[in-house]
């Protein structure tokens, strides 16, 4: 237990460190500088995406993404792997590079994996690495020194690749190894994504010692449809209670989770269903989805994609990141000096309905919290009415709401042709059109003049005897500077509204990113803007609206402003002082 102690109080000095280090220099990269976000995760400067091998070990967060470390956009032969550190998944500190490409067997990029604790504590990390001969290989790494606390050099052994390129894949398309699993069998398992013979497929790999790899002779999973797919993630949940399982775990009171990252339509989908790990197969709960996994649940209706889970041993919980890519220009990325953020990370667990996801920030985002506003309970919002909610800077705020509907008679009737299309039923139907039931929401990142603002909110449909309940986040005035992508997003929360007869909302605002959270987590829904307003200093607004024919009651609002979190701060001289004799390349 002493060495336990003393082995904590290491990292914690080390840690302390490294944010005094961060934050000593100059602050001109902090919060609200050209969008950039207060408390959610991103590099001091340059280009980022997918996450990649998030843990805990030994007492501290790890997080490792997909890093430009030459510029702010993505070049296809540069990835490196970005590594931070933290003690609280809220506050980072920046380390040199974690992988480089530097070997024949990744001269090409070091591209996306995971990583995996092995019996004895040992990290690992498993990644795809792009050939001298441009082929997409999986490699392995080691800490350098296993007893470094922040794990700052990494090894990839000579004898890499531990598994070829096969040859009935094309050569661009096996790549983004899992976190590995432990069978009953005693084997490693991990997912590789590959196209095989023109089919999207999840292929399964076993070991015994980590270094040699077969391939099961069954996909995971295969879709005709859906085109490539990429960053494959198999984890267990529990069927009761919200705790986390390792990833190994495997038992009757379990059931797995396969999401898919899907390149024709930037978006992660999901299913919960049954593994076997005796044939190393998936099979899902709604069957009646198909195996196209485009048919499948969303883990988020906006602008995310590469999502990525981590048992957190510490918490007993399993914690999801996603890259969130901006929507402005590539020359606004180079002005900016930086592109791409994660959503904040989120707690995962089953739904008592056993087919969804529930999605929530996790619990340390309270420690950011500073002075909270509220609204009365039981305030009316009137059709039509739009009441600001004052007393915080709303540019880096937590707002809980919970809205009470009286009556659903005046719902309007749904065209079964838009449950195949929520994100476009939202466009045609958004904040500005008058509904029945709703729409009814947030407006947030408003300017004092409402020429941009952001509205997140809710409408009621009839659909036969039964109502369905549409989630949107709205786009059209977020911004009214030139170039800006602004999509609609939306999904419909699968919950029965005539029975609970409320709603409930939770959106993060952080200059840039919404991220909002639905029915407590069901649908979530992650917008990027870029309000002018905000950028050249002048203050946003927050307000309840109803844009419906029918009232609507607020039970609960609660707003907090939002501290600035200490994250990979930029100085004088850059990031962190690198590790000694460390190399840093080019990465995407």
């Amino acid at each position: 237990m002493a060495g336990l102690a003393l082995a904590a109080c290491a990292v914690f000095f080390h840690l302390c460190l490294l944010l005094l280090l961060s934050s000593s220099s100059s602050l001109r990269l902090a919060a609200g500088g050209r969008g950039r976000t207060a408390y959610h995760f991103q590099p001091a400067k340059n280009w980022q995406n997918d996450p990649n091998g998030p843990m805990y070990h030994h007492g501290m967060y790890h997080f490792f993404y997909q890093y430009n470390p030459r510029g702010a956009l993505w070049d296809i032969g540069n990835l490196s792997w970005g590594h931070s550190v933290s003690g609280d998944l809220v506050n980072w500190a920046a380390l040199d590079t974690a992988l480089d490409p530097t070997a024949p067997f990744d001269a090409n990029g070091c591209w996306s994996g995971s990583a995996t604790i092995l019996p004895g504590g040992l990290a690992a990390i498993l990644y795809t690495g792009i050939d001298a001969n441009n082929e997409q290989v999986q490699n392995v790494a080691f800490p350098k020194n296993p007893s470094d606390p922040l794990l700052r050099e990494w090894e990839k052994p000579a004898y890499n690749p531990v598994i070829a390129h096969p040859a009935d894949v094309p050569g661009d398309k096996f790549r983004d190894p899992s976190t590995a699993w432990l069978g009953r069998d005693g084997l490693w398992r991990i997912a590789v994504s590959g196209e095989v013979d023109g089919v999207a497929s999840t292929l399964v790999y076993r070991s015994k010692d980590f270094l040699r790899w077969e391939r099961n002779a069954a996909p995971l999973h295969a879709s005709h449809a859906a085109g490539m797919v990429e960053c494959p993630d198999l984890f267990p949940v529990a069927e009761h209670g919200r705790e986390g399982l390792n990833t190994s775990a495997n038992g009757a009171a379990e059931r797995h989770v396969l999401k898919l990252s899907v390149m024709d339509t930037l978006q992660d989908y999901y299913m919960v269903g049954r593994y076997d790990d005796a044939t190393d197969t998936f099979s899902p709960e709604e069957r009646e989805r198909g195996d196209d996994c485009r048919n499948w649940r969303r883990l988020d209706y906006g602008h995310v994609y590469a999502s990525k889970s981590f048992f957190d041993a510490r918490k007993n919980r399993r914690v999801l990141w996603a890259w969130a890519n901006e929507s402005d220009s590539q020359a606004d990325d180079v002005a900016r000096g930086w592109s791409g953020i994660q959503t904040f990370p989120r707690k995962l667990w089953l739904d008592k309905d056993g087919k969804q996801l529930l999605q929530w920030p996790i619990e340390e985002i309270e420690t950011l919290r500073r002075k909270r506003i509220g609204l009365r309970r039981g305030t009316k919002v009137e059709a039509g009415a739009l009441l600001e909610i004052a007393g915080i800077a709303s540019s880096q705020a937590d707002v809980e709401v919970v809205f009470k509907l009286p009556s659903l008679e005046e719902a309007e009737r749904l065209d079964p042709i838009w449950l195949l299309d929520p994100q476009k039923l939202c466009g045609e139907k958004g904040a500005s059109v008058q509904g029945g039931v709703g729409p009814f929401g947030l407006i947030v990142l408003a300017s004092g003049d409402l020429h941009e603002h952001t509205a997140v909110f809710f409408r009621v449909f009839k659909h036969h005897d039964k109502y369905k309940l549409l989630m949107c986040t709205d786009l059209t005035r977020s911004s009214t500077r030139a170039g800006v992508y602004k999509p609609p997003h939306g999904g419909f929360v699968d919950m029965d509204i005539e029975e609970h007869k409320r709603i409930s909302l939770r959106t993060l605002i952080d200059h840039s990113v919404v991220e909002s959270f639905g029915g407590g987590g069901r649908t979530c829904i992650t917008a990027r803007v870029y309000p002018e307003h905000a950028e050249t200093g002048n203050d946003s607004h927050l307000y309840v609206f109803n844009n419906g024919t029918d009232a609507v009651k607020v039970s609960r609002l609660e707003a907090w402003e939002l501290a600035t979190a200490t994250v990979n701060v930029v100085g004088d001289d850059g990031l962190v002082a690198p590790a000694s004799g460390a190399t840093r390349q080019s990465e995407a």
